[in-house]
């Protein structure tokens, strides 16, 4: 394990994870916003696995960039423009459930 994985592995919110990679943040936004910063770094993260460059000062860079990317999209929009959870993707969308799937429903 690295020091950055051991580092990261400590870091439990996202202010933590803000201040450890020296990321000047307004704690209002963060305060709302929290969950949806790290679902959205978590997503970035996966996307850029694959290609993670070697060498552990690379990678902290690739981190940084994308935790900045991941809390500028909350300065720049709200949870339900980014519909980070499954949750705020369905409401944007009409729901369909047919009576037949309801349990007790009757064919008439």
């Amino acid at each position: 394990m690295t020091q950055l994985e051991e580092d990261m592995a400590e870091l439990s919110s996202a202010e933590d994870f803000l201040n450890y990679f020296s990321l000047e943040y307004d704690a209002v936004v963060v305060q709302v916003n929290r969950l949806h910063i790290l679902q959205r770094y978590h997503d970035y993260l996966q996307r850029a696995r694959p290609s993670m460059p070697q060498g552990e000062a690379a990678q902290r860079d690739v981190h940084r960039v994308l935790l900045q990317r991941a809390y500028q999209d909350f300065v720049d929009s709200t949870p339900l423009q980014e519909k980070v959870f499954k949750v705020l993707k369905d409401a944007a969308g009409e729901s369909f459930v047919p009576l037949t799937s309801i349990e007790g429903a009757t064919e008439q």
